[in-house]
């Protein structure tokens, strides 16, 4: 793994793993210690079984269905989507017009949700736990698969992309063991800038390339500096938030303390 698109790969891949598993942690942690280890553990372990299955289907799909000049431009555009909103949100925080994520606050009102949710037990299982943990753990684990397997399948090297999520779980989860507590110690904002840069870095590299699929020939155009070019890319998307961090930028007595988050429910007929 020496190239520059074998390490930007792990690396975003990796840094983009830590924030979703970092805001599934806290879910998890938030229902096991307030209602029920057992059934948040089940709705955990259901979730990553429909991961599994996800990924699979998912996977075959994409890499034998469509030719490649045609996966990059797909694949491409929808990072470019994901990384700009990524990047977008960051940006607002940087510049004070939108409040910073504050995992302590969304810890504590999943908490409270939690406490104030009534008893439900369905085949042996705290249904509230069961669902919530269930839900976050596959909303969030999808974000990743899709990470892994789009960076995966278009740098043709899949392994380097597992092994980047696959650090990236076993870091959080030691963290995790160590301080038994949410991380929320963690620069989300720095790491999601981070990961909303590397997406788009990515995305534009790869949307570019699959232009191609739209020639007669629908054979990937080459870049001119080949990898290279990821380098002036990412340093072109670096300037320009910058420039929009400084343009957005507000007082600091008007900058939002803190983000809303909206309380963890679940459906009666759940």
């Amino acid at each position: 793994m020496g190239s520059s698109t074998d390490w930007g790969l792990a690396i975003s891949v990796f840094v983009a793993a830590i924030v979703e598993m970092v805001e599934a942690l806290t879910i998890v942690l938030a229902m096991g210690m307030t209602r029920s280890w057992k059934s948040t553990l089940y709705g955990v372990g259901t979730a990553l079984v429909a991961l599994t299955g996800f990924t699979a289907v998912t996977g075959y799909a994409l890499a034998n269905w469509l030719p490649r000049s045609s996966l990059q431009l797909i694949i491409g555009v929808l990072l470019l989507i994901f990384g700009l909103q990524w990047l977008k949100k960051a940006i607002l925080r940087s510049a004070g017009r939108k409040a910073m994520h504050d995992e302590a606050r969304i810890y504590q009102n999943k908490v409270n949700a939690a406490a104030a949710a009534g008893e439900k037990v369905r085949f042996g299982l705290d249904w509230f736990s069961f669902v919530v943990s269930f839900k976050g753990t596959f909303l969030e684990g999808v974000e990743v698969v899709f990470i892994v397997i789009t960076f995966g399948l278009n740098a043709n090297n899949m392994p380097v992309a597992i092994m980047g999520a696959v650090a990236a779980v076993v870091v959080v989860l030691l963290a995790a063991i160590v301080i038994h507590a949410p991380l929320t110690k963690v620069p989300e904002n720095t790491l999601k800038f981070g990961v909303g840069l590397l997406l788009t870095t990515f995305g534009t590299f790869w949307a570019i390339e699959g232009l191609g699929a739209l020639t007669p020939s629908h054979t990937s155009l080459e870049w001119v500096l080949s990898d290279m070019i990821l380098l002036p890319i990412l340093a072109g998307w670096v300037l320009l938030s910058a420039i929009l961090v400084k343009i957005l930028k507000v007082p600091a007595d008007q900058v939002p303390v803190i983000e809303i988050i909206q309380p963890v429910s679940v459906r009666e007929d759940a």
